[in-house]
């Protein structure tokens, strides 16, 4: 039987991560196997991708370079770790998928999403998420969240306060478009009350 695939989405400091851990807890309490990725990155190769997208010193890195190596991150890592793992029966999470491409490059970097999606249907020929969850709040919230953990920030998290509230602004776009898959969560609650209604969202799935 095939496992499902869940994404997590959002801008920066949403706590995606924190909540991811919370998913895999909920799935592996309920007797299901659980894989845990992230994009960019999540195999190998797409890790050293990774290293490249994030590194504050590409700064000439433009736009399409940067689409392009997400893509090609995301097909070594759909047909290395992604499909197999579903195949097996497992669940995937993982943290951000191909609708980051659609909010950073698409509409953040002003590529448009048409473009992306002749790639999207190249690489993924259909293949999309079961369930994905955006992780919203205001811009200036995730911000302080992304300077109160401290560390070196990368080569997006560097970007201004408009590039996050376009890409805030494509998601829920995005989201409204398909509700039947998206389930937004508004972040900037209590973490109590956004793990209750990520688990009402879960036993949705499971019921499935």
């Amino acid at each position: 039987m095939r496992g499902k695939f869940i994404t997590l989405e959002g801008g920066e400091g949403a706590g995606k991560s924190t909540n991811l851990r919370y998913i895999q807890a909920w799935l592996e309490t309920h007797g299901i196997e659980v894989v845990i990725t992230r994009e960019p990155g999540g195999t190998e190769l797409g890790e050293k991708i990774r290293g490249l997208l994030l590194d504050k010193s590409n700064q000439t890195m433009t736009a399409d370079t940067e689409l392009l190596l997400m893509f090609a991150a995301r097909a070594q890592h759909i047909q290395q770790l992604i499909q197999p793992a579903l195949m097996q029966g497992k669940w995937v999470i993982s943290d951000r998928f191909t609708d980051a491409s659609y909010a950073y490059q698409g509409a953040a970097r002003g590529l448009g999403f048409e473009r992306i999606a002749v790639i999207e249907q190249w690489v993924q020929q259909g293949f999309a998420p079961d369930c994905t969850f955006v992780f919203d709040l205001p811009i200036e919230v995730g911000m302080n969240r992304v300077r109160a953990r401290g560390g070196e920030i990368d080569r997006f998290e560097q970007e201004q306060a408009n590039f996050f509230d376009t890409v805030r602004q494509a998601y829920l776009q995005r989201a409204n478009l398909a509700p039947a898959r998206y389930r937004v969560l508004n972040a900037a609650q209590s973490l109590e009350q956004v793990q209750m209604d990520i688990a009402q969202a879960l036993r949705g799935l499971i019921n499935v």
